[in-house]
């Protein structure tokens, strides 16, 4: 079959946006306090870009009730918004650990929890790459969100591989988990590296960034124990299977 770019089934950006909220009303609803915190933070935030989209939010709750998902991983919380997302997913008998490196934005995560009533979210500060090999054990998460750092991508994939040897007792994912990873085709410039439109604060930082992602995508793409789907949506999302 031919190949048909995404930008050549909608006529117009006009129609793409028309079709992405029809397509967003038309798929399950969210609850009114995460829509009406996604709203806010938006609102107020000039770094708002950093969270998930309502339409992605969706796929991720269908994806957690599909795979059975009752303990999620959320690495980068930001100020909440994904882990309010999991923890309806999960629902009240679940749990949902974020992983947050800014004292900053967990105490207003925690805040935003506290505010809507939600108990069943636990959020640990400190650098991931430290935190996340910590939360070994002998009941192991169903499912992770990467929504961190991106130049850490790779080394939090190596330690979620590694903390989830077959066979083992204690470990970090459950075989069959569900695995998530956030902005994989960052603005374009993963598949296109001749762009020059840039949303980042120094060229240091854009080369880190495409470079750690590069070298994610490629390792997950190679990795025998994940079955991988990167879908062009959004800002790019790749979605994994464990295999043991």
């Amino acid at each position: 079959m031919k190949h048909t770019s995404i930008s050549a089934i909608y006529a117009t950006s006009e129609l793409a946006e028309k079709s992405s909220d029809y397509s967003e009303a038309h798929s399950l609803a969210l609850p009114r306090h995460i829509t009406d915190y996604h709203a806010s933070v938006w609102a107020r935030r000039d770094d708002s870009l950093m969270m998930s989209s309502n339409q992605q939010s969706q796929l991720h709750i269908f994806l957690a009730r599909a795979f059975g998902v009752k303990r999620v991983i959320d690495v980068g919380v930001f100020v909440g918004y994904s882990a309010m997302v999991w923890s309806h997913a999960v629902g009240p008998q679940g749990h949902v650990t974020g992983l947050e490196i800014s004292p900053e934005f967990a105490r207003e995560a925690d805040e935003a929890f506290a505010a809507n009533g939600i108990d069943n979210i636990e959020t640990v500060v400190g650098d991931a790459s430290e935190t996340l090999p910590k939360l070994v054990s002998d009941t192991p998460y169903d499912a992770v969100f990467l929504d961190a750092d991106k130049p850490g991508y790779a080394g939090y994939m190596e330690q979620l591989l590694g903390g989830s040897q077959p066979g083992a007792a204690r470990r970090l994912l459950r075989p069959g988990a569900l695995m998530v990873a956030d902005n994989v085709l960052r603005w374009g410039h993963i598949p296109d590296p001749g762009l020059t439109t840039s949303y980042w604060s120094s060229e240091e930082l854009k080369r880190r960034e495409l470079e750690g992602l590069r070298r994610f995508n490629d390792r997950c793409a190679a990795e025998p124990r994940l079955e991988v789907v990167m879908l062009p949506v959004w800002d790019g999302v790749t979605l994994m299977r464990l295999l043991d």
